[in-house]
């Protein structure tokens, strides 16, 4: 069984075991479930059932739909500057980032079909907001179903499916490896883009604040900006007054957007540990992207090629299990 890893995934002869590879969220660091396809394509691992969470779910879309290698070209142009046309500084209630602009994006790499009508089964998790429950979606629109798992509270608009509103898959189970198992996978590769997420740190004025500069000092004074000429002067008299204290300062307290990038990390890594210690997979892969913070899509690169090397050093893991 050969492949390129790129393009429409083939169909695996059915006397092998039914692989299934369950995509882990991630936000920009979930750019290195492309590599991953990839380097597990062109070794002959080619899953017949695809589930994903937030990112995963978009990267497991475009690859079950046969567009992988035209979101790999589209990533590899992406600049900061070009992601930020795509956020709403004016910080509207339901999310940072334009609906429209993000349909726009969808509809570029993700085929506007029913997610039976594709070639592999596929299924992508979501959160309901209310109960928050775990959601499979296994049916209806595959855009629909990619937009409410990635979904992140605050940073894109929440999806009103029949009664109830849907947000990021990530919350609730961030690596879908049950997911896989309920739709008949033998054997399950996970993919987690969290999982070295605390065992680096970058240094900042003195303080450890981990990986949390999503995009870096451009997003902050934006924000800011927004919220009106009065606040701006308001808190340009209260720093004046304070500049001989704030001199002395040795350390300085993270953003908004960095705590929020902090708390969503932490949180999707004690999840994804408590989940797979029930449930682990046969193989799990994790890239080493914990210097990629939560927004730098613009490390698309990176990501990508930290996703293949992941697959390379688990490769007799991979030998083990599947059998190659």
């Amino acid at each position: 069984m050969t492949s390129s890893g790129r393009g429409r995934p083939s169909r695996p002869p059915k006397d092998s075991p039914i692989i299934g590879i369950a995509l882990g969220s991630g936000s920009a660091r979930g750019w290195a479930h492309i590599g991953v396809l990839q380097a597990l394509g062109e070794l002959g691992i080619e899953p017949r059932i695809v589930c994903g969470s937030s990112m995963g779910a978009l990267v497991g879309a475009a690859y079950v739909g046969g567009h992988l290698e035209a979101l790999e070209a589209w990533a590899g142009t992406l600049r900061r500057r070009r992601f930020l046309r795509y956020i709403d500084f004016r910080m509207p209630a339901q999310g940072l980032v334009r609906s429209g602009r993000l349909m726009e994006f969808l509809a570029e790499f993700i085929p506007d079909v029913n997610i039976d009508a594709l070639p592999l089964p596929f299924a992508a998790v979501a959160t309901d907001l209310s109960t928050g429950r775990e959601v499979w979606l296994r049916e209806g629109r595959l855009r629909e179903a990619v937009q409410a798992s990635i979904a992140v509270p605050g940073l894109f608009r929440p999806v009103h499916q029949g009664e109830r509103w849907l947000v990021d898959g990530g919350l609730v189970n961030p690596v879908p490896v049950s997911l896989c198992r309920a739709l008949g996978a033998q054997l399950v590769i996970g993919v987690n883009p969290y999982a070295d997420r605390m065992a680096r740190f970058n240094t900042r004025n003195g303080i450890q604040v981990g990986p949390l500069t999503p995009l870096g000092p451009e997003i902050e004074p934006a924000i800011a900006a927004a919220a009106g000429g009065r606040r701006r002067r308001s808190l340009r008299a209260s720093l004046r007054g304070r500049e001989g204290q704030a001199a002395a300062q040795e350390t300085k307290a993270p953003g908004v957007v960095e705590v929020l990038a902090g708390a969503l990390n932490i949180m999707q890594d004690r999840i994804t540990r408590s989940r797979m210690a029930g449930d682990p997979p046969d193989v799990l892969l994790a890239p080493r992207i914990s210097h990629i913070s939560l927004l730098e899509f613009d490390r698309a690169a990176e990501a990508i090629a930290e996703g293949r090397a992941c697959v390379q050093r688990m490769l007799p893991a991979l030998q083990d299990v599947v059998g190659l």
